[in-house]
């Protein structure tokens, strides 16, 4: 690959070397704090066999044909680059190698590395990869298989805490953010949508909005229905967003009627309770017998679970800005899913996807909900009418009403466990929502979902509700919903038998390994005994003496190629209020794991997403459209009430996995367990009720 300027060697599109050592990796996937600007980077940076303090990184734009799939979700970055990027550091070492070699017209073989340097140790002659990065980018790139990697054995750099590259300039507050962007002879924009979800524009009062100072140009969008897409609504562009959103207030709109405005939470509730009574849409799993395991069964015990439509509260509303100039429409976004957007943006604007350049800005929170790109669109549609660079920025009140939130499901639930204390039989009539018999985005349940395979009578019967609201994945999708349920009626059955919950838990895994097929379906049960056998030693499960009102409760579940099990102990006063004085996670995400503080932090920050959509989080549905409005009314766990979190690695000789998803879903059943053996009530509603904990 050919050098572009001097001082700027490119040995590969990861990696530039500057004459002074320095070294640039460019990170691919986006930034949304899950550290993956840090991480990515360190894979490369081992193989290349760099010092960290070398290096530098930069963030990609958006450019498929260069870096492939870009995105942040699933927690799918290092599974998919663990090989991959170690051999992009390894191949630009062998260049530079190369390099070196016939500079001195020696071997490669002769040639070793270390902290940016080749050496040549026969001749001690020694050479920085600065002095010979422009050489190196000159060179044909070596055969993939003679590139070998590390021993790790030998890492200096994957496995060793590293701070994230970008905290000392956030702490400063310096523009990272797309809520920073700023560009030349840019304008403001705001967007109102109807609080009806793809409800039209029947009228508004543009010329009372064009009255107001600064206001440039203020225009109805006719949108469409599709709620992934550009719905209808009222744009105003102004000098300043204060400008706009001044603007804004005085539209007076009429919003045409919408058939989704007959919906509300209160009406699902209804529908999937009169569901629950009569036969399911349809069975999506039978093995045995279930009404035999039933009949025959020592403890039966029946339950119905049920848990709300909830937002992903990002502290960054979102935002996009946008300019169509010379043809091309060039976007400044924070996304997760950046080409995905490409393609929203040329379909609805009739544009070609090579003629719109995205670049990606630090994301202020994701969870999820920047795997959509509805405000990208928004943006286009709005920077091409004004004839100028727009900044479309949401209102908090925005980003909560216009959400692709976690959907709501309800369970009906039926367990035998025999006379020995084993589960036989397993029924779980699920509810959800969606459209012709479909479920809705996330609101589904695979065939396979835990305890199925482990349960000899088991039945997972499915019946839909029409829903127009728009739902989409939330941190673990499905998982931080399901789980809840699983686990919590779990351990309603191991109450009901008299057996400890862990070791109720023990026996259903049983002796089995892989049960199903690895990286597919398969589910190791080997490696989740490893995970709550390690966290029922680590908090002291069983010999820990509780004072009244404290209780301890437990949890696993398997997402994202994660095995986790948690145990939480609180505390519950007697007017119900609920206090998490600590929480134990034990963790198997493989062999290794890249930056230990990082890691740390994700499942530290996936245990706080998950206390407090248990405490406090739910979108309530009225006409419509949703209720809560900001943070007054949606909570987020303060850092006065975070508890204490600690974090055991089981290192188990797999793959690596992913970390962003998987701590969060386990730890809601845990707390609800936790507050069962505290008081007594079960929690089978969230959020948690805490006039349910009153004495």
């Amino acid at each position: 690959m050919r050098a572009v300027g001097a001082a700027s060697p490119v040995l590969n599109a990861y990696v530039m070397i500057a004459p002074d050592n320095r070294v640039t990796i460019v990170a691919k996937n986006p930034e949304i704090g899950q550290g993956i600007k840090t991480s990515l980077p360190m894979l490369i940076a081992e193989e290349l066999d760099v010092d960290w303090a070398q290096v530098r990184t930069r963030q990609a734009d958006s450019n498929p044909s260069v870096y492939g799939l870009q995105f942040a979700g699933g927690s799918m970055a290092t599974p998919l680059h663990w090989d991959q990027l170690r051999k992009v550091g390894a191949t630009a070492r062998a260049l530079l190698v190369a390099a070196a070699a016939a500079k001195w017209q020696v071997p490669t073989s002769e040639c070793v590395t270390a902290s940016g340097v080749v050496h040549h140790k026969a001749s001690k002659r020694k050479a920085t990869y600065g002095s010979l990065a422009a050489q190196a980018a000159t060179l044909p790139q070596p055969d993939p298989k003679s590139i070998v990697l590390k021993d790790p054995k030998a890492y200096k750099i994957i496995g060793k805490s590293k701070p994230q590259v970008d905290t000392a300039a956030i702490v400063r507050g310096k523009p990272l953010f797309g809520i920073d962007v700023v560009v030349p002879g840019m304008l403001y924009a705001t967007f109102e949508k109807a609080p009806v979800f793809g409800a039209g524009v029947a009228g508004a009062d543009l010329d009372a909005a064009l009255a107001v100072k600064g206001v440039r140009k203020a225009f109805v969008i006719a949108g469409g229905q599709d709620l992934n897409g550009l719905l209808p609504g009222v744009a105003v562009v102004a000098d300043s967003w204060w400008q706009a959103r001044q603007g804004r207030n005085r539209l007076n709109i009429r919003w045409q009627d919408h058939p989704t405005a007959q919906q509300s939470s209160a009406n699902f509730d209804t529908q999937a309770a009169a569901l629950s009574k009569g036969p399911p849409l349809r069975t999506e799993r039978q093995d045995g017998d279930v009404a035999a395991g039933l009949a025959g069964a020592a403890t039966t015990v029946e339950a119905a679970y049920a848990y709300p439509f909830i937002a992903h509260a990002a502290l960054e509303p979102q935002n996009c800005t946008a300019h169509f100039h010379e043809g091309k429409m060039e976007i400044w976004a924070p996304t997760q899913y950046p080409d995905a957007g490409r393609q929203l943006v040329a379909k609805t604007l009739g544009l070609k996807p090579a003629d719109i350049i995205i670049h990606m800005t630090r994301c202020g929170g994701g969870f999820g909900r920047r795997l959509a790109n509805d405000y990208m669109v928004e943006a286009a549609w709005i920077a091409k009418e004004a004839g100028a660079p727009v900044k479309l920025l949401w209102t908090r009140e925005d980003d909560l009403r216009h959400d692709f939130y976690r959907p709501a499901g309800w369970h009906y639930l039926k367990g035998g466990v025999d006379k020995s204390g084993r589960l036989i039989a397993w029924q779980d009539h699920f509810v959800t929502l969606g459209a012709a018999g479909k479920p809705a985005g996330s609101a589904g349940m695979s065939t396979t979902e835990f305890p199925a395979r482990f349960v000899p009578n088991f039945q997972y019967d499915l019946s839909v509700m029409v829903c127009g609201i728009p739902t989409g994945p939330l941190r673990a999708p499905g998982s931080n919903a399901l789980a809840f349920v699983v686990q919590s009626f779990i351990d309603e059955l191991a109450h009901g038998a008299g057996v400890d919950p862990v070791t109720f838990r023990l026996n259903l895994l049983g002796d089995q390994g892989m049960v199903g097929t690895a990286g597919k379906d398969g589910y190791d049960a080997a490696r989740m005994k490893g995970v709550l056998q390690l966290v029922a030693a680590k908090s002291g499960w069983g010999k820990t003496k509780l004072n009244p009102r404290q209780g301890m409760g437990v949890a696993f579940h398997y997402s994202h190629l994660g095995y986790f099990a948690e145990v939480v102990q609180v505390h519950v006063s007697e007017s119900g209020e609920v206090t998490v004085e600590k929480v134990w996670v034990a963790a198997d995400v493989g062999r290794q794991i890249i930056n230990p503080t990082g890691a740390l932090n994700q499942v530290q920050g996936a245990v706080i997403d998950g206390l407090s959509a248990a405490l406090g989080q739910k979108i309530t549905i009225e006409g419509g459209a949703a209720v809560e409005r900001n943070f007054n009314t949606y909570a987020l766990l303060r850092m006065k009430s975070s508890p204490v979190v600690e974090v055991h690695w089981n290192i188990t000789d797999n793959p690596p996995t992913g970390l962003g998803e998987p701590a969060l879903p386990p730890v809601l059943p845990a707390l609800c367990n936790a507050i069962f053996a505290a008081t007594g009530q079960r929690i089978r509603n969230l959020p948690i009720n805490k006039a349910l904990l009153k004495v």
